[in-house]
C-alpha cells in the first residue's frame, strides 16, 4: 500500500514542487519515497512520485517508481493472486529479481498487455509510463478501493492518491465545488458518487475498472477492462448458492492473508466481521487479533455479543472506549486529511480505531466492507424483497409475517415501517434522501435534486444492492476506509469485494436472499461451523453510529460562538435556523446527521476555500 502521483503535460516542474508532494506523501508510505522524470519524443514532460509502505517483498529491490525494460510503474494496491501470475509467468520462461506483486503486475501487462487485467485480482491504482511509446496509462481498481484523483489544466493532467498530492504538484489551491457541497448537506452522503462531480471543480476519480491512456501527444482513450454478468442463475438452488458463497468467500479470504507483515481484523457484534475473522481463525489457522469500538449509545452498543465471539473464536481482542474529548480539533484534522468534509460521524469513529491498530503495530486492516451490498443486509432491502416475492403468496405470506414479527420492531425510518412501501410504488425511494426538503431550507439560495438510480437489472432489489455498491453506500465507506487508514500508514483489505464472490453473488435468485425475516441468509449458512450461532443468529443490524450530542455540547459556551462564528459557511447557510437547530434538546436521526454535515462543512471552506 503506497501513495502515487504524478503529470503528464508541457510542464516542467519545480523540484521544490516534487518535494513537497512526496512529503505530503510519507503518511502513504514512510518506508520509501521517490520521483523519475522524463521527457518523452515529442516534447512532453512525465513525472511519477511515489511513496511506499512495506507489505509484500519488504526488500529495498521492490522500491518504486520500479521498471522492468522500458515501462515504469508507480503502483498502489495488492495484486492477491500475485503467487499465480507469477508461477503462470515462469513457466512462459521469465524469471523475477523480487518477491513483489509489483513485479508480477508489471511483468504481466508486459507480457500480456492490458488484457490481463481481467485475470488480476486484487486491489490498486496505477500509473505506467512507456518510454518506447511516450505513453501514461492510469488504471483503477473494479470496485474503487484504491482512489486515482485526477485534474487537467491548460498544460497537461495530473494525478494522484489524494488531493492534496495534486494541489502541491500545481502550486496552488483549488477552487471548490460549492454545487457539491450542497448535495452534502441536503441530500447527505448517499448523493456524493452519484455523478463525477467533487468537492473541487475540475477534479475527478479515474473511473473504477478502467484505464485512461494518454497517449504520447497528450490525447486521451478510456477502456474498460471488466464488465460484469449480472444476470441470475434461476435454476440455482439455495443450497447450492449457500456452497458456492462459502468456497468464494474462503478463496477470497486465503489471498487476502497474504503479506509479510501481520494483520489486524475490525470487529464487531455483525456476522460480516465475525464472517472473515472465523475463516481466519477456524479454516486458515491465522492468529487473529480483533478490534472494537465501544459505543456509549445503547441503541448501537453491542459488547455482549462482541465478547462472546471473541471468547468462542479465542481471539485476542482490543476495545477503544469512544473518547470525546477534543473531538472539533480532531475533526479538523480529519477534514484536512480527507481534503473533503468528513462523510459520517462513524468514520470519526473508525479514524479512533485505526489509531489502536496502528498503536499495536499493524499495517493491514481487514474489514467487512461490501456485505450488505452482495447478501442484502439493510432494512429497505427487506420490503424490496417482499416486493420480488408478492407474486407467490405462499412465499409472501411466510416472508411478511417474519418481517412483522423480526425487522419491523426494529426499524426507525417512518417509510420503511410499511410493507406494501415498493409493493404499492416500486419507484419510491424518499427514505433516502430523508427530509432533504427540509434541509434545502437552511441554504440560503436553496438548492435540490431528485434522487436517481443506474438501472443495472429488471430486480428491485438487486438494482438496489447494485446501486448501493457502485453509486451510494460502497464510494463512501472505501472513500472514508483509506484515508483513515493511510492517515496512520494502515493498508485497509475489504474481502468482500472480489470479483469471483461479487459475480456468483449476484447470480444467485433473488428470492434466496432473505429467509425467516434474516438479511444475509446465504452468509449465514454459508459461515455455520465457522462462526458461532448466537452471531449467525443474531437480526440485529447496529454498524456504529452516534447523535451529533454525543460529541458536541452545544450548551458550551465556546462551542456554540465557534458554530455561529462568522466564516464563509454563512454565505451559504442560514445562521439563524443553524441557532434554532442548536437550542433542541433532542434532534431526529436525520437532524443530528444534518448538524454533523454542518460542522464539517464549515471546517471545510474554513480550510480549504481560496
Amino acid at each position: 500500500m503506497c501513495g502515487i502521483a504524478g503529470y503528464f503535460g508541457l510542464r516542467q516542474i519545480d523540484d521544490e514542487r516534487i518535494q513537497a508532494c512526496l512529503s505530503l506523501m510519507r503518511r502513504r508510505g514512510p518506508d520509501h519515497s521517490a520521483a523519475r522524470s522524463w521527457t518523452n519524443n515529442i516534447g512532453r514532460h512525465v513525472y511519477l512520485l511515489h511513496s511506499r509502505l512495506n507489505i509484500i517483498d519488504l526488500d529495498a529491490r521492490s522500491n518504486q517508481p520500479f521498471h522492468i525494460g522500458d515501462k515504469w510503474i508507480s503502483y498502489n494496491g495488492e495484486l492477491y493472486n500475485y503467487l499465480e501470475v507469477r508461477s503462470d509467468l515462469r513457466k512462459q520462461g521469465y524469471s523475477f529479481s523480487t518477491e513483489s506483486d509489483t513485479e508480477a503486475l508489471l511483468r504481466g501487462l508486459d507480457h500480456y498487455g492490458w488484457d490481463v487485467l481481467d485475470r488480476y485480482e486484487g486491489m490498486w491504482a496505477f500509473a505506467v509510463y512507456d518510454e518506447a511509446e511516450g505513453s501514461v496509462t492510469l488504471c483503477r481498481d473494479r470496485f474503487g478501493e484504491k482512489p486515482l484523483y485526477i485534474y487537467r489544466d491548460q498544460s497537461g493532467l495530473y494525478f494522484g492518491s489524494e488531493v492534496k498530492f495534486i494541489t502541491a504538484l500545481i502550486g496552488h489551491p483549488l477552487e471548490i465545488n460549492i454545487d457539491h457541497l450542497y448535495r452534502y448537506l441536503v441530500n447527505g452522503y448517499r448523493a456524493l458518487y452519484k455523478g463525477p462531480q467533487t468537492f473541487f471543480v475540475g477534479l475527478e476519480e479515474v473511473s473504477t475498472a478502467s484505464f485512461l491512456r494518454l497517449n504520447r501527444d497528450g490525447s486521451e482513450e478510456t477502456s474498460n477492462y471488466w464488465k460484469s454478468n449480472l444476470n441470475s442463475d434461476e435454476t440455482m438452488s439455495y443450497d447450492d448458492a449457500v456452497a458456492g458463497a462459502r468456497e468464494r468467500l474462503m478463496r477470497s479470504v486465503e489471498l487476502r492473508l497474504r503479506a509479510d507483515v501481520p494483520l489486524a481484523f475490525c470487529m464487531s457484534g455483525g456476522v460480516d466481521s465475525n464472517s472473515l475473522i472465523g475463516l481466519a481463525k477456524n479454516v486458515f489457522n491465522y492468529d487473529v487479533h480483533g478490534f472494537t469500538i465501544v459505543n456509549s449509545d445503547s441503541r448501537y452498543e453491542e459488547s455482549e455479543i462482541v465478547d462472546y465471539a471473541v471468547k468462542e473464536f479465542a481471539i485476542r481482542h482490543t476495545s477503544i472506549s469512544l473518547n470525546v474529548e477534543g473531538f472539533l480539533t480532531k475533526l479538523r484534522m480529519l477534514v484536512r486529511q480527507h481534503d473533503a468534509p468528513v462523510y459520517t460521524i462513524s468514520y470519526y469513529a473508525q479514524w479512533l480505531l485505526m489509531q489502536s491498530i496502528a498503536e499495536h503495530g499493524y499495517r493491514i486492516s481487514v474489514s467487512g466492507t461490501g456485505a450488505d451490498e452482495l447478501y442484502s443486509g439493510y432494512y429497505d432491502h427487506h420490503l424490496a424483497y417482499l416486493q420480488e416475492v408478492y407474486d407467490d403468496t405462499a412465499l409472501y405470506t411466510e416472508s411478511l409475517k417474519a418481517w412483522e414479527q423480526h425487522v419491523k420492531p426494529l426499524v426507525r425510518n417512518p417509510f420503511l415501517q410499511n410493507p406494501r412501501l415498493f409493493i404499492d410504488d416500486p419507484e419510491f425511494r424518499e427514505h433516502i434522501y430523508f427530509d432533504s426538503g427540509g434541509f434545502s431550507e437552511y441554504l440560503v439560495s436553496g438548492w435540490s435534486e431528485r434522487f436517481t438510480e443506474t438501472k443495472y437489472v429488471h430486480s428491485l432489489l438487486r438494482n438496489r444492492m447494485l446501486n448501493e455498491l457502485f453509486h451510494e453506500a460502497i464510494p463512501v465507506i472505501l472513500h472514508e476506509d483509506d484515508l483513515n487508514a493511510m492517515y496512520f500508514s494502515i493498508e485497509n483489505r475489504s474481502p468482500f469485494l472480489d470479483r469471483d464472490l461479487f459475480e456468483f453473488c449476484h447470480s444467485i435468485p433473488a428470492k434466496c436472499l432473505i429467509r425467516d425475516g434474516r438479511a444475509k441468509s446465504i452468509l449465514r449458512d454459508s459461515m455455520r461451523g465457522i462462526v458461532p450461532e448466537r452471531v449467525l443468529a443474531n437480526r440485529r443490524k447496529v454498524g456504529f453510529n452516534a447523535p451529533i450530542y454525543s460529541f458536541l455540547d452545544v450548551k458550551n459556551p465556546s462551542i456554540r460562538q465557534w458554530l455561529l462564528d462568522d466564516g464563509p459557511i454563512f454565505q451559504h447557510v442560514h445562521r439563524v435556523m443553524i441557532e434554532k437547530l442548536t437550542q433542541k434538546s433532542f434532534l431526529q436521526n436525520s437532524e443530528s446527521k444534518f448538524l454533523f454535515y454542518f460542522v464539517c462543512a464549515k471546517m471545510f471552506l474554513e480550510e480549504f476555500a481560496c
